[in-house]
């Protein structure tokens, strides 16, 4: 995605004592100036409700989606929480393969956290490229990185505690381990645990803080905890006999007790997000803002406790880049903003990769983001 020359520092409200005076930075181009500081206004307003609806119709619909492909049918035929779970051949073959593919999941979450979500800002930073830093960190729109990111970790608790209130359920895997090795039992879950408390104790909001000492902490517990699941679970688990009836209880229990369960609160408060947004068109408020924020909030949630598990519908169909795509294109969603044209938000399967992520980047919880926040507060109406 094309990152921004743009002058941002007072934008953000940041000191950055990283930057240098010796290269100053190329003027904004056409447009761009706009792209960054643009607000909601009388001129724009109808353009901007519009577009807010728009975007909340296909998060609701990509919602219910997602849903449907796992409870109801999947590729024309049963939903795939009965394929997977009756891992009726292809890639699950077993039950083995199923928590496997778990395992999996978790151990890639925990690696994106740690060197992508919070790696690649980080390192941009410190390379001197401050300002591409700042545009990679997810959620700085609403300042709502660190939260984002912990519920990322919690994602990976709630597969592998089989429970999604942080207790350990008899059938989850956390509980098939402590059977045979509690001290790995132990060792994973603290891993999970450390991680999450050093994201959240990274200094608020993670964008004036990509160079602390609390992101470097974190980087590393998410190293750690990445470790432990792909190597020592991982191996552990792979020793199971493939025909044990205790990983049949665990794959059944992730579905019905984690996956389902988080998709049905993803489906339900993103169409509230989509009736606060219709609400807001409707009748642009100051208060109608701050609901529809709050909103996108709750939503959002379930989404970042899915990552976990993005493979079968999510990953086949598309629906994570359409719902979740970062960095936006914050030029083009100005010029959609001018325009009124939202033809771009839609694509099929017979247009190419860049079209489809020209597409999916002006789409999805980050533009909805962007048309709700600014510095962490929900905009105004007058400015």
């Amino acid at each position: 995605m094309k990152l921004k020359h743009l002058s941002i520092y007072a934008l953000m409200g940041l000191t950055l004592a990283a930057c240098s005076d010796d290269d100053p930075k190329p003027a904004p181009g056409p447009g761009e100036a706009d792209s960054a500081a643009i607000d909601y206004t009388a001129k724009n307003a109808k353009s901007w409700g519009n577009y807010m609806t728009q975007v909340g119709a296909l998060l609701k619909k990509d919602a219910a989606d997602l849903h449907s492909n796992w409870t109801v049918s999947y590729n024309g035929g049963e939903s795939f929480a009965e394929q997977f779970k009756q891992h009726k051949g292809g890639d699950y073959s077993s039950a083995l393969s199923c928590v496997e593919q778990i395992i999996d999941g978790c151990a890639d979450i925990a690696n994106e956290v740690g060197t992508a979500k919070i790696g690649d800002p980080y390192h941009l930073y410190i390379s001197g490229e401050i300002e591409r830093a700042l545009y990679a960190v997810e959620s700085w729109y609403s300042w709502h990185s660190r939260e984002d990111y912990t519920n990322n970790i919690y994602s990976i608790r709630n597969s592998y505690y089989g429970s999604l209130d942080g207790t350990v359920s008899p059938k989850s895997l956390s509980a098939l381990v402590a059977a045979r090795n509690p001290a790995l039992n132990r060792r994973v879950q603290e891993a999970i645990s450390t991680a999450a408390e050093v994201i959240l104790a990274i200094p608020q909001p993670f964008r004036n803080n990509i160079n602390s000492a609390e992101a470097r902490a974190a980087m590393t517990a998410c190293a750690d905890l990445e470790e432990i699941l792909s190597k020592d679970l991982k191996n552990a688990v792979m020793a199971f006999n493939a025909d044990d009836t205790r990983l049949q209880a665990v794959v059944d229990n992730f579905v019905d007790a984690v996956v389902i369960p988080t998709y049905t609160e993803l489906r339900d408060l993103n169409s509230a997000l989509y009736d606060a947004v219709v609400k807001f068109n409707s009748a642009p408020s100051d208060a109608n803002f701050a609901a529809a924020c709050d909103a996108w909030l709750k939503a959002r949630q379930p989404w970042e406790k899915s990552e976990a598990f993005l493979f079968g519908p999510v990953d086949a169909l598309g629906l994570d880049p359409n719902m979740d795509s970062w960095p936006l294109d914050q030029d083009a969603i100005v010029q959609i903003l001018n325009s009124g044209n939202y033809d771009n938000l839609n694509w099929t399967d017979g247009d190419g990769d860049d079209k489809i992520e020209a597409v999916q980047s002006v789409r999805g919880f980050h533009t909805l983001e962007f048309l709700l926040f600014k510095d962490g507060v929900p905009r105004k109406t007058q400015n």
